[in-house]
């Protein structure tokens, strides 16, 4: 019983270890589709994760919440193309001639700032080593608030889906570019030349965005009733 103790201790460890360095690939890739580090480290939390699972159904009859099974890196990779070029192993011969860029705006109503930054900075700590949460730099007003908690979510907007924001109307644009972005050609302090669409780009589609909100169901279950 102490060996198997030992060798689920190990395979546990394993699995934090594979966790720690999946995430690290993940930010590392700033949302780049098909990085080979971000595939190779799941690969690894997996192929942890199902060692694991099944070491603890051997010696004690239970499983965890996990449902995977083990995957052979070098048959994924040749099923899914990973790695080589393409979806079929080839480099692409069609590539799009311009540069896509996506233009998204969402605006939100704080309906309690303290709230906010009470969220912010329970996120910051998060973040941190436990020897250092003591330490953290408090979150000043709603923009560090709202940076703050983009930075611990990866800079995806759904970061940004709490009770503590209420979500507005957004909109997102998709144009076509000659240039891609350069930040070097802009100021940190310039809110708009970023976003500035170039005399050349061309809108392709636009999304708008409409929150469902709770005031919104209230509405039509009024409405339901009154016909009825």
């Amino acid at each position: 019983m102490t060996d198997q103790h030992a060798d689920l201790d190990a395979a546990l460890e394993r699995v934090i270890e594979a966790a720690r360095s999946h995430l690290v690939a993940v930010k590392a890739a700033e949302g780049r589709i098909d990085d080979d580090d971000v595939w190779q480290a799941y690969v690894n939390l997996n192929n942890a994760s199902f060692e694991y699972d099944e070491l603890l159904l051997d010696a004690f009859g239970e499983v965890t919440p996990w449902d995977v099974e083990s995957i052979d890196p070098d048959e994924a990779d040749e099923r899914f193309g990973v790695g080589l070029g393409g979806i079929d192993g080839e480099e692409p011969t069609d590539p799009h001639p311009q540069v896509i860029s996506v233009r998204q705006r969402r605006d939100y109503r704080v309906p309690s700032v303290a709230a906010l930054v009470r969220v912010a900075e329970a996120a910051r700590r998060s973040g941190l080593p436990d020897d250092e949460e003591e330490e953290s730099e408090p979150v000043v007003g709603v923009g560090d608030a709202v940076l703050e908690l983009l930075q611990a979510g990866d800079g995806s907007l759904g970061a940004l889906d709490i009770p503590e924001l209420e979500p507005l109307d957004g909109v997102v644009m998709v144009s076509e570019v000659t240039d891609a972005l350069d930040l070097e050609a802009f100021e940190e302090t310039d809110a708009t030349g970023p976003f500035q669409p170039g005399s050349e780009d061309r809108l392709v589609g636009r999304l708008d965005e409409h929150p469902y909100l709770a005031l919104d169901l209230e509405e039509d279950e009024e409405e339901l009733e009154a016909r009825s």
